[in-house]
């Protein structure tokens, strides 16, 4: 885990403060880097006796068959507003609502080799238990490790736009919350994703506020 730049603080927000478009991605960013901590801080690798990664791809991209590997992935499958939190919120400068949303995330294993998955995925909801929210903190913290190229690495251009991200200034808490499908709703989800199923698990991120920023 690389440490946070000391100079990244959080400035104070202002009242009611609302999120950019980034925030979706913010968010995903944000999990991924939870994930990917927790399974080097636990020793996970160790336990697995090889690497195990962290990715966010549609699941029908990560590999599987004969060249799956241990792995956990985290897919954005569906954005929602958030009813009620719109209209309770101060509106926009146009008279019009904020854009209040919740993101429902399919958190998946695959493992070539018996237990892997099952590891791995009994780690993310151990984490996902403890961890219920995002502290602004937090988030400032993992955006700026996860975008700081000061040591020489290259970041892609899409997290390097995460740069901009002011997800940390949302006054609205973003809790992380499990919901549990049952088989069928389970495999209807997976049968829409075209992928091979994998065992899984679904969390609802709430809420994520996006201002207007419209062009003049």
């Amino acid at each position: 885990m690389r440490a946070t730049p000391a100079s990244r603080q959080v400035p104070d927000a202002p009242e009611r403060a609302t999120s950019s478009a980034l925030a979706l991605a913010s968010v995903t960013a944000v999990l991924k880097h939870l994930l990917e901590n927790c399974l080097a801080a636990r020793g996970v690798t160790t336990a697995l006796g090889g690497d195990a990664t962290v990715s966010s791809l549609p699941p029908d991209r990560v590999p599987s068959g004969a060249d799956e590997r241990a792995q956990l992935n985290l897919f954005l499958y569906l954005v929602t507003p958030r009813v009620g939190l719109a209209t309770s919120l101060p509106h926009g400068a146009d008279g019009r609502p904020r854009l209040a949303l919740e993101l429902r995330y399919l958190i998946s294993a695959y493992g070539s080799q018996d237990y892997q998955a099952e590891i791995l995925l009994g780690h993310a909801l151990q984490l996902l238990h403890e961890r219920p929210a995002f502290e602004r903190a937090e988030i400032a913290a993992a955006l700026a490790a996860l975008t700081d190229g000061s040591d020489g690495r290259v970041i892609p251009p899409a997290l390097g736009a995460l740069r901009a991200s002011d997800l940390a200034h949302q006054v609205e808490r973003i809790e992380i919350l499990p919901e549990f499908l049952n088989a069928e709703e389970i495999s209807r989800l997976w049968s829409a994703l075209q992928a091979k199923y994998r065992p899984s698990a679904v969390y609802r991120v709430s809420a994520v506020v996006i201002r207007d920023q419209r062009v003049r």
